[in-house]
């Protein structure tokens, strides 16, 4: 890393294919939004040889040409892949957004990589977010190395974000988080900052000089050598400390020149090892020329440092009825287990799956089996069918390239996957396979919709089947108490990326509405009713009376029917009616139009006519008697509460629990979560108080917060809110 050989190997224009999964590496780039992830992996295409110099590919289209809403909205919003070639080894640069409701694609991206190249501004920091994922990749021993980026910034300071990055990503071993390359600057301009036109190599004690457009490989002067010294110094002890040698700490201390190969190896192995975070720095090329500072040396450390797909483990491998298999290895001559981790939807070829490959060899134009993918309760149903799966081609930008076949290890879209959605497993049809699928988001945000015309009606279905198909963090709900249909996401963006993309990708219009939640009525206190439905207008009559008495019932006791008529007041036959007639009023609700519950009622006494009384008007009587018992009668309504666990840094937890409060919240409990400095806060909280929450604590906790919820009870509402919403009702809001 830092002196080697580089050539272009001037991949424009054909498709970067695989031959042996040794020579493949899955890297994922993360970082916030706006740290430079997708100018960075342009970058690295552009130095690799993949587009020329003006950033294309031959059919004109770049790194981010993928989707038009992104384009719209200046920012990414899906998952991209970037496949180059250096040295003979295939790179898939797995382009992630950086913005939290776009979380799913960034998990995704994680799923399909071997290793994590996490992109930080020089100029803004580390988030929350970026804290997050590092943790997650630390937690499954994902390797990682860290680039800074906006180095030309006036407010930039490498050094201090080397510090910050260190106290912040190296825990209790900062000596873990330490720079290959310092930046070598040029003269200062008039603002006083000084632009980095270069990078010093700390191990080979290089010059390496961008500003002519061009790497140049120069010997550092004098002046340069003593900011060299102690940088490598700590370099060389941090690499030392994970060497496998443990001879080699006391030979460095004893005055031992370690040799240059001695220390790159080590160091390869430890960045693979995920033990050890190399920091570089990164710009984009000047215009008119190929290599951006720093592409050369990141290229490098990809294909040196970051682990094949040999080294990873594969995902755990199950029949699709549970039973457990062997473990899989990346063999492209082993049992076929392959994961769609994105699915889209091209205007010319349809439904394209990006798919990685852990074992066998995936080829075009062959069955497969589809297995997945436990996500039903998000209106993705489970799959266990047998498609023809089209092309195999790799993606760059919007062209596709054409593949012959994806071997294990490698990353491919495959065509024509009509059943298959992400997330689901692609197997051998004779030995199908289920993967352990990875943890997705709960999306918390609720949006209710309905179809803004009676065309948009009849495509509304077709086209969310489409788009959860293609996001698995949206969730489809058809509530049967608010008759509702809502679509659950992640946040603002993510539900104003599904609205536009059922617009003017499927054709479907749709309105917003204000979202409802399962409201009930009880009654607070015991009442009688007379129900009386008599009309005599010539030829057969209606004729049926009853008399009910109610009586409120423990949380949860639903309708209680009970018959108390003697003397055959209301005949036998009658009797289920008016129960039926009373259920039907209770379903419709007696006071605000929502259901009735937790209350006994009790037929005593009614009338008959021996000819005009029938089924349907005692299903009447029934009705109108509940409805005058009610409204002589305390009627509550009771709202549903939500059981919500907040996980959050500690220095959060006060404004957590204040704005907990803020909703009529009761806090129970909190406890500490994990021994990550992070508190987990247990409140019981109503839910119509919970409609913007995803929103609003990521906005108190600086997007850091977590939460899940779960119905808990209904309960009495505050008698002014409860006021409100009947106001409401009468008015037909």
């Amino acid at each position: 890393m830092g002196d080697k050989t580089h050539s272009h190997p001037g991949a424009a224009g054909r498709a970067v294919a695989a031959d042996r999964p040794a020579s493949v590496r899955n890297v994922v780039l993360v970082g916030h939004s706006g740290s430079g992830k997708t100018t960075l992996a342009e970058a690295l295409a552009l130095a690799a040889g993949a587009v020329n110099r003006a950033g294309r590919v031959e059919d004109g289209t770049t790194v981010s040409d993928y989707d038009e809403i992104e384009h719209r909205q200046q920012r990414s919003v899906q998952l991209s892949l970037v496949p180059v070639e250096w040295g003979g080894v295939k790179i898939n640069l797995i382009d992630t957004p950086g913005y939290a409701d776009f979380v799913g694609e960034l998990r995704a991206g994680l799923r399909a990589a071997d290793a994590a190249l996490f992109v930080v501004s020089a100029s803004d920091g580390v988030d929350g977010s970026t804290r997050m994922v590092w943790e997650e990749c630390a937690a499954v021993g994902m390797p990682r190395a860290i680039v800074f980026t906006h180095l030309e910034a006036a407010r930039s300071d490498f050094d201090e974000m080397t510090r910050v990055c260190a106290q912040t990503f190296g825990g209790d071993d900062p000596d873990a988080v330490l720079p290959l390359y310092l930046p070598l600057y040029g003269p200062k301009g008039p603002d006083g900052h000084a632009p980095v036109k270069g990078l010093v190599g700390l191990l080979s004690q290089r010059i390496f000089d961008y500003s002519s457009g061009e790497r140049k490989d120069t010997p550092p002067d004098g002046e340069q050598l003593p900011r060299i010294a102690e940088a490598r110094d700590r370099l060389i002890e941090g690499i030392i400390a994970e060497s496998e040698d443990e001879t080699l700490m006391d030979r460095y201390l004893g005055g031992e020149e370690i040799d240059y190969k001695t220390l790159v190896d080590d160091l390869e192995r430890a960045v693979a090892r995920g033990t050890f975070h190399p920091v570089l720095a990164a710009a984009p090329a000047a215009e008119g020329t190929r290599e951006g500072i720093g592409t050369i040396e990141l290229l490098e450390l990809i294909t040196g440092g970051f682990p094949t797909p040999v080294e990873r483990e594969a995902p755990v491998v199950t029949t699709p009825d549970g039973r457990p298999r062997p473990a899989v290895t990346c063999d492209p001559d082993g049992p076929l287990a392959a994961e769609v981790v994105k699915t889209a939807s091209d205007p010319y070829v349809g439904r394209v799956s990006l798919v990685r490959v852990f074992s066998g060899t995936l080829r075009p134009d062959e069955t497969v089996h589809v297995s997945g993918h436990g996500l039903t309760d998000r209106g993705h149903e489970d799959h266990d069918v047998d498609e023809r799966i089209g092309a195999l081609s790799s993606p760059f930008g919007k062209h596709q390239r054409t593949l012959n076949r994806c071997i294990a290890g490698d990353i491919a879209s495959v065509a024509k996957l009509m059943r298959a959605e992400t997330g689901d497993t692609l197997s051998a049809k004779d030995d199908p396979l289920l993967m352990e699928p990875w943890t997705m988001p709960d999306p918390l945000l609720p949006l209710a919709i309905q179809a803004h015309s009676k065309a948009d009606e009849d495509k509304l279905s077709q086209g969310l089947a489409r788009l959860v198909a293609e996001d698995p963090t949206m969730r489809l709900e058809q509530t049967q108490d608010t008759r509702q249909l809502v679509l659950w996401c992640l946040g603002e963006a993510h539900r104003d990326v599904a609205l536009e993309r059922l617009r003017s990708r499927y054709g479907v219009r749709v309105d917003v509405v204000p979202h409802k939640v399962s409201l009930r009525e009880t009654f607070g206190a015991g009442a009688v009713g007379r129900g009386r439905h008599v009309k005599q207008s010539g030829g057969h009559g209606q004729y049926a009376i009853c008399e009910i008495e109610v009586e409120p019932l423990p949380p949860g006791s639903g309708i209680e029917f009970v018959d108390k008529v003697v003397g055959g007041a209301v005949p036998r036959q009658f009797i289920p009616s008016v129960e039926k007639g009373v259920r039907a009023q209770a379903a419709r609700g007696v006071a605000a139009g929502y259901p009735l519950v937790d209350v006994r009622v009790t037929l005593l006494d009614g009338k008959a006519h021996s000819v005009d009384s029938s089924d349907a008007a005692f299903q009447t009587a029934g009705a109108l008697a509940l409805r005058e018992a009610a409204a002589d009668a305390k009627i509550h309504l009771l709202e549903p509460v939500a059981e919500v666990l907040v996980l959050v840094p500690d220095q959060y937890v006060g404004p957590v629990m204040s704005d907990l409060s803020g909703r009529r919240g009761r806090v129970v409990g909190t406890e500490q979560a994990g021994g990550q400095g992070r508190t987990l806060v247990r409140a019981e909280v109503p839910e119509i108080e919970l409609g913007r929450y995803a929103l609003d604590l990521r906005s108190v906790s600086h997007g850091t917060g977590r939460f899940s919820r779960s119905y808990a009870r209904h309960e009495p509402m505050p008698p002014q809110l409860a006021g409100k919403i009947r106001e409401q009702a009468e008015k037909g809001t």
